[in-house]
């Protein structure tokens, strides 16, 4: 027969100290997106498998709670992706990025009020949509946009700015 052992509030307390910190810890750095309206298009998750793991030299891919969606940085000032997208039109707001390997992907580059910017594939369906708040822009340039052509180029391009 083997011994009884011994639980002691103190060790149920300890482990509920640690269950807790394990439950929160695992969870504090995912990202809430909203998923979009063709998250569920075959294509987006070609582009999802193909997303860096950071953006620029800091900011690290974090997971996130949507279908066809990616984030990287820190909860409050993410850097957010979202595939599947509506497709916006025409813009005088297009332009031609180039990742430096030869892969241009061409986005509609909008900034808000508060200085939220926004990038929005152009001439892919699904559409891809990046959404950089402040919190990132008051530390970095957007320049890492580039580092998602890889990414973004595995929806075909059918239309480019002009």
């Amino acid at each position: 027969m083997l011994p009884a052992r011994i639980v002691t509030p103190r060790t149920v307390a300890v482990l509920a100290a640690a269950l807790t910190a394990v439950a929160l810890g695992g969870c504090a750095r995912t990202i809430g997106v909203e998923v979009a309206p063709d998250a569920a298009d075959p294509l987006c998750a070609e582009v999802l498998l193909a997303v860096p793991d950071e953006l620029g030299e800091d900011l690290p891919k974090v997971p996130t709670d949507a279908q066809a969606t990616a984030a990287w940085g820190e909860p409050g000032g993410a850097v957010t992706m979202r595939c599947g997208v509506e497709q916006l039109g025409p813009s005088g707001d297009c332009q031609h990025v180039d990742s430096g390997d030869g892969t241009t992907v061409d986005w509609i580059v909008r900034t808000d009020d508060e200085g939220t910017w926004s990038f929005v594939t152009y001439g892919r369906d699904p559409a891809v949509e990046v959404v950089v708040p402040p919190a990132v822009t008051d530390d970095h340039s957007t320049s890492f946009i580039a580092d998602l052509a890889g990414a973004v180029s595995q929806v075909p391009a059918t239309k480019e700015c002009q």
